[in-house]
């Protein structure tokens, strides 16, 4: 089977970059496989996701730096930013947690039965709880310890580790640290986290006692990119579970650990397979 490729671009939107985007493919002897794109009519930029394979049907497959450096007068053209990467490429997730194990334990099930396309060469936690969980999937486990005084040390040695592990995206399950503004900003659109609550209401400490006080009919979970920002950053999942009147905070919790896994590894999803893109403080989601 023929190699395949994701192009994914986003820009000013303009008449012709559809066109002009194909026709570099068809000169390029490639096959569409699946394409999507948006035009948003308040940003006015375009947004496109495409899939292609060699068209002759070739083992090898286009070289691809080679075509990398083939597109660039053309999204040069239209202003655009790219990205060109084989399906088969696994990105590579460094899993953050602390005391909550519910979503790492889903991730890492996910990821050895083939749900998620993915390596996980490094698991960092401030506690040393999940060790053990890590070791049963054959992954190492760091305990990175954090106080008030401690946490700029420590976020420098989680930076070392990125650029040491080539790590592409960040996952924080249940990782109950807020970043510094300066890890925010080196790793950004690189930071995807679970908020133990439908944003924007009930943002920070104990969500589920938040909307027990108000009395919620719904309660949810949404995985949105790491800002500065705490807990506005640009949505990427949501999901909701209906409640009633009778369950206690306790309650509300264990409903809402079920849609937290799912929302977390459906963002990770996508964001892997490159079907998010950010359009200024929102996402576009080709899901």
């Amino acid at each position: 089977m023929a190699p395949s490729f994701i192009l994914i671009l986003s820009g000013p939107d303009r008449p012709g970059i559809v066109h002009a985007v194909t026709a570099f493919l068809v000169q390029h002897n490639l096959n569409i496989i699946d394409s999507s794109q948006f035009g948003d009519p308040t940003s006015q930029r375009f947004f496109m996701r495409m899939q292609f394979a060699s068209a002759t049907g070739s083992e090898n497959g286009p070289d691809l730096e080679k075509l990398r450096a083939d597109f660039e007068p053309t999204a040069r053209s239209f202003s655009m930013d790219f990205e060109i990467h084989p399906t088969s490429q696994k990105p590579r997730v460094l899993i953050m947690v602390s005391k909550i194990g519910h979503c790492l334990n889903d991730l890492l099930f996910r990821q050895s039965t083939g749900q998620l396309n993915i390596e996980v060469p490094l698991i960092i936690s401030n506690h040393p709880d999940f060790a053990a969980l890590a070791a049963t999937y054959n992954i190492p486990f760091l305990h990175l310890p954090v106080t008030a005084d401690t946490k700029t040390q420590q976020e420098t040695k989680v930076l070392e580790l990125v650029r040491e592990h080539n790590i592409d995206l960040v996952v924080l399950a249940r990782y109950m640290q807020v970043l510094s503004p300066k890890l925010c900003e080196a790793m950004s659109g690189r930071i995807i986290n679970i908020h133990h609550s439908f944003l924007p209401s009930f943002k920070g400490a104990k969500p589920y006692h938040q909307a027990y006080d108000r009395g919620v009919k719904i309660i949810g979970a949404t995985a949105h990119f790491v800002t500065s920002d705490l807990d506005e950053g640009p949505i990427i999942e949501q999901n909701v579970v209906r409640v009633n009147h009778g369950l206690s905070p306790k309650e509300l919790t264990h409903a809402g650990s079920n849609v937290e896994s799912n929302v977390l590894a459906t963002a990770v999803k996508y964001v892997t397979e490159r079907r998010v893109l950010l359009n200024g403080h929102k996402t576009v989601v080709f899901n």
